[in-house]
């Protein structure tokens, strides 16, 4: 990689909603150091193991570098002619809703903007959705009923204010750690602090909380229907802030006592002591994400929430209301720019007529979409039934994160025309594509993101871009000159799009929405460069700050909504056939379908494939050893996961992470298994209340290997991650091959290689190591129950010339094995934590952290750390 400066820049990381400021320096080596920037209100220096290993993911291995048509490279104006005929050919014999984009939160707001000013304006459809109706459709859904406006009232700074904090349905010390943290030193600062766990399970956010609710699926609903029964009970309404500012208040407190607290499963006392903490203390901050929001009633959920809030005035003010934590780098900036099918730009409503004249009379566009086009699920079902011809996916990997994966999979194959822009055309979904073209990515592309906390920041470019990629605004402006449109897309700067974009949300502003920023409508080149972070609006009505404290609402009478809620169950329902409820979600140190944080060895050593979390009963009565290989299965696919026994999760739900691919696993892809059930308001799927059959996969063998370069096994199951000198692969099959030299040798490729072998037919065991010139090239480690050798070990021998010790699977005791990798900021080992606990006396996280570093970048390791202190204590005591 290119740098286009030596000089440190401040920019912003492209994962999660928290939008961290980042400062990369090139290292001279065509990579980036990487920092957390200290002047970003954000994170205030912090980053996550994510962020910090970004500099660790830049590598062109797998980048796509030019235009492919049909899997062979072709020039530009090859592959834009191409896509420009085939969806005029499709516009010009079955109208503009027989296209349809679907596009990425990974997007800069500049990309998005040209997105959805293309599809809506000039080829008139609202078929433009995202990937973010995966994970905060719900959320806008809500927000749009109770306050007229897809509005996040509060700011960052209200958790270091609050009394009282909720997390609902959110992971956040794995899913946005640096928020986590925020929340751990304001509670180190102020130990009076509360903090409230609301989740079925118990994960790492709980070693915060000094309540944990263990809900049953689908109960929270009925959690918030009782909390606003109680407050009406209590007296604790704020009767003058309803007066003023709230309709339907009556309607929802009558729902609310209606409901059948029974639902949430928990107990009278847990129930007892959330109500008193959260009536108890003014100051009470809501958090919620996908938990929340990918149900199938998510949006009542969240208007469950608002409603408490509401009734009670606490909200808009420091230290108090309700916030939704987002899931991507750029999901608020595609809200506001209309990147939903159901949205216009800055938002205004599709459904408006005013609002769609507006719009179309500031593009001065030849046409303006008549109504919301089709959200996700329905976009693909579009797809499979033949009515959208030529469809083009950006940055996002729909064949995987997709519910019912494999059918919206078979829907792109037989789509007629097929284009994907991205880094690589090794996804699942470039893969099925006719078009595959070339994009930027972090560190190269130039622009707008915007947090959760409605905080816009600059994306710079420290890098230029590999070989022939465009930007994605680019590539799509370039489509719309040859669609006969270019006057009207001829930005030279996504400096340019913004002033646009600015100008635009002042219209907005001028209608009464809260979403304008015109005041930044002629920043100047040099200023846009220059811009730093700031929170909207940024108009002459109103700068920065929180909503709603006095009301002011974006409905026509400018009051809130409250709304009657009747708690509804998951609509897939537990059978004899599919006994288990499924969660889904993210694991720490990957992030979606991993095509960035799977380059990275460190990021990939904490979780290195695809898993079961089950509760030890369950795991007995199915016959399901530690670490053996579970077959998750129902009507819509099923996967093969590793077997993690664990009492964190209740007896019969169980919990997978979403992020293995085809290309990364045999059979993770866990989507596969979500039907494609959604909230009849928001179209957010319900992705995490499928229901299972869990059943033991009958192996004949189990395998590991080391490998200096990549493979692709040909056996039952197998997964893969990177390591620092090459890859780790576990392998499974049903039966077991007659030659294992010749199947190592065949694995990895390597024929010529002299094999050195310890194999025990009689005992099913097996070990071959591969060398080349001396050096260490590959290993296979067999057993006919899971492979007990320690990873790290052997994958550090990768290279080595110095190999006696290699098939013996452990270090000696010249060599500690670190073992499992708990901190992935700093590298350090599950071993070489317990041997500092051991020998130095460690008693506490914060002496881990002096002794070796671990726990003190983004803390999401901490709770792990705190388990290890507690398992030494118990050996010592058992001593």
């Amino acid at each position: 990689m290119t740098a286009i400066t030596e000089s440190a820049i401040c920019t912003t990381c492209p994962y999660c909603g928290v939008g961290c400021g980042v400062v990369a320096r090139p290292d001279g080596a065509g990579g980036l150091e990487i920092r957390g920037d200290k002047a970003h209100p954000a994170n205030e220096g912090r980053l996550c193991s994510k962020g910090s290993a970004l500099g660790e993911t830049l590598g062109l291995e797998d980048r796509l570098l030019a235009p492919q048509i049909g899997g062979q490279e072709a020039s530009w104006d090859e592959a834009l002619d191409l896509v420009a005929d085939k969806f005029r050919a499709a516009i010009a014999e079955h109208g503009p809703d027989a296209v349809a984009f679907y596009v990425s939160g990974q997007l800069l707001t500049e990309d998005y903007y040209v997105a959805n000013k293309l599809m809506k304006g000039f080829i008139g459809s609202g078929n433009i959705d995202t990937n973010s109706r995966l994970c905060m459709a719900s959320s806008v859904a809500g927000h749009r009923r109770a306050f007229g406006t897809d509005t996040v009232p509060g700011l960052y700074e209200d958790f270091d204010q609050a009394e009282v904090i909720v997390l609902v349905g959110s992971n956040l010390a794995w899913c946005h750690p640096v928020l986590y943290q925020r929340i751990a030193a304001a509670k180190a600062a102020r130990p009076d602090l509360r903090v409230v766990v609301v989740d079925p399970r118990r994960t790492a956010t709980c070693d915060l909380a000094d309540l944990h609710l263990a809900i049953a699926p689908g109960g929270d609903a009925a959690l918030f229907n009782g909390l606003l029964a109680e407050i009406a009970a209590t007296g604790a309404v704020n009767a003058a802030y309803v007066a003023a500012h709230v309709t339907g208040f009556p309607e929802a407190l009558a729902a609310a006592q209606a409901s059948d607290i029974g639902l949430t499963g928990l107990s009278d006392a847990d129930l007892a002591a959330f109500y008193d903490l959260w009536i108890g203390a003014e100051k009470v901050v809501t958090v919620y994400s996908q938990g929340i929001n990918q149900s199938s009633s998510g949006t009542d959920k969240v208007n469950a929430i608002l409603n408490c809030h509401l009734a009670t005035g606490r909200i808009g003010r420091p230290g108090m209301g309700p916030f939704s934590v987002t899931g991507q780098p750029n999901a608020m900036g595609g809200r506001e720019v209309g990147g939903l099918a159901n949205m216009l730009a800055c938002h205004l409503d599709i459904e408006n007529a005013d609002h769609r004249g507006a719009v179309q009379g500031f593009w001065k566009s030849p046409t303006m979409a008549s109504g919301p086009g089709l959200k996700a699920v329905d976009m693909f079902r579009a797809v499979e039934a033949g009515q959208i011809k030529a469809l083009w996916v950006i940055c996002t990997n729909p064949a995987v994160s997709m519910p019912e994966a494999d059918r919206v999979r078979a829907a792109i194959a037989g789509c007629d025309f097929v284009v994907v822009s991205d880094l690589t055309a090794q996804t699942d979904t470039a893969q099925l594509a006719d078009v595959v073209l070339p994009a930027t990515g972090w560190g190269e592309k130039d622009g707008t993101v915007t947090n959760s906390e409605r905080r816009i920041s600059r994306q710079r470019a420290v890098l230029l871009p590999p070989g022939q990629a465009r930007h994605d605004w680019q590539i799509l402006c370039d489509f719309a000159a040859r669609m006969g449109w270019g006057a009207w897309f001829d930005y030279a700067t996504p400096a340019a799009i913004f002033r646009e974009y600015a100008a635009l949300s002042g219209v907005a502003g001028a209608l009464g929405r809260d979403f304008d920023i015109s005041d930044l409508a002629t920043l100047s080149d040099a200023d846009y460069a220059a811009l730093a972070p700031f929170t909207w609006p940024q108009s002459a009505r109103k700068r920065g700050g929180r909503f709603f404290a006095e009301g002011q609402f974006y409905t026509p009478d400018a009051r809130a909504r409250m709304l009657p809620i009747v708690p509804r169950l998951p609509q897939s329902a537990l059978s004899p056939d599919t006994p288990f409820r499924l969660n889904t979600g993210r694991v720490r140190d990957h992030w979606h379908t991993m095509t960035r944080t799977a380059k990275s060895a460190r990021l990939s050593q904490h979780m290195g494939e695809p898993y079961l979390e089950i509760h030890p009963r369950d795991a007995a009565r199915l016959g399901l050893g530690p670490a053996v290989l579970a077959e998750v299965s129902n009507a819509h696919g099923r996967a093969l996961l590793r077997v993690l026994e664990s009492a964190r999760v209740p007896q019969e739900s169980v919990f997978a992470p979403m992020h293995w691919t085809a290309q990364t696993a045999s059979a993770g892809r866990v989507d596969a298994l979500v039907p494609a059930t959604v909230d009849p308001v928001s179209g957010q799927p319900e992705s995490k209340a499928a229901t299972v059959k869990i059943t033991p996969f009958k192996a004949a063998w189990y395998g590991f290997a080391v490998s200096l370069q990549d493979v692709t096994p040909r056996c039952d199951y197998w997964a893969k991650a990177r390591s620092k000198a090459g890859w780790r692969i576990e392998l499974a099959g049903r039966e077991s091959p007659q030659d294992w030299e010749a199947f190592a040798l065949d694995l990895f490729g390597r024929a010529e290689a002299q094999a050195i072998t310890m194999i025990d037919q009689t005992r099913g065991l097996a070990r071959v190591a591969l060398l080349q010139e001396g050096r260490v090239v590959a290993a296979l480690f067999v057993a006919p129950e899971p492979v007990a050798v320690s990873r790290g070990h052997v994958a550090a021998l990768l290279g080595a010339t110095d190999q006696p010790a290699l098939l013996a699977g452990r270090a000696g005791a010249d060599r500690p094995d670190p073992g499992a990798t708990i901190c992935a900021c700093f590298d350090v080992g599950v071993n070489t934590v317990l041997a500092a606990i051991a020998d130095q006396g460690l008693a506490s996280v914060e002496a881990i952290g002096a002794a070796l570093r671990a726990g003190t970048n983004c803390g999401s390791c901490r709770p792990e750390l705190a388990a290890l202190l507690a398992q030494a204590r118990s050996v010592e005591a058992a001593e």
